[in-house]
């Protein structure tokens, strides 16, 4: 697909309908992420291609809130091969992908080239937190969802 920049995204297993922030680099050269309150939707890292170009598009969300309830990708876990993830696209397109699996990596060895690298086609990524720890109240985790264009 051409280039156009993502609206929204729509995971109609999980139940997730969101807008889409975009968001690039903190100063620091790690991810900006969006805000954590209730409601926040997901993200686009403007970094990455857009959704239907050739490349890996890159989204991220929250598995939870500040006040605890779920954030916009608390159901990536129960995704299930074959699962469909639609993105609207300001061209008035969508970009449908279909999920592969996905994978827990841990903060500290975490798979940068396998997840941010090149792809021969177009794929999607979907990232949010994972393996909470409540002596500490961090995640020290990350869930990495997998999928491939399918139209």
């Amino acid at each position: 697909m051409e280039e156009s920049v993502p609206e929204a995204v729509r995971i109609p297993s999980a139940g997730t309908d969101s807008e889409l922030l975009h968001l690039g680099l903190r100063d620091d050269g790690s991810l900006d992420v969006p805000p954590g309150e209730p409601g926040s939707p997901a993200a686009w890292y403007d970094k990455s291609p857009t959704p239907g170009e050739r490349g890996p598009a890159v989204l991220l969300g929250h598995v939870n809130d500040t006040e605890g309830g779920d954030g916009v990708f608390a159901g990536l876990r129960d995704l299930e091969s074959g699962d469909e993830v639609e993105i609207a696209r300001e061209d008035g397109s969508t970009a449908v992908f279909t999920v592969d699996h996905g994978e827990q990596y841990s903060k500290d060895d975490f798979p940068t080239q396998k997840v941010y690298g090149n792809t021969a086609g177009s794929e999607l990524r979907l990232i949010t937190c994972d393996g909470y720890d409540p002596d500490t109240g961090l995640f020290d985790d990350n869930y990495v969802v997998y999928a491939k264009l399918v139209e």
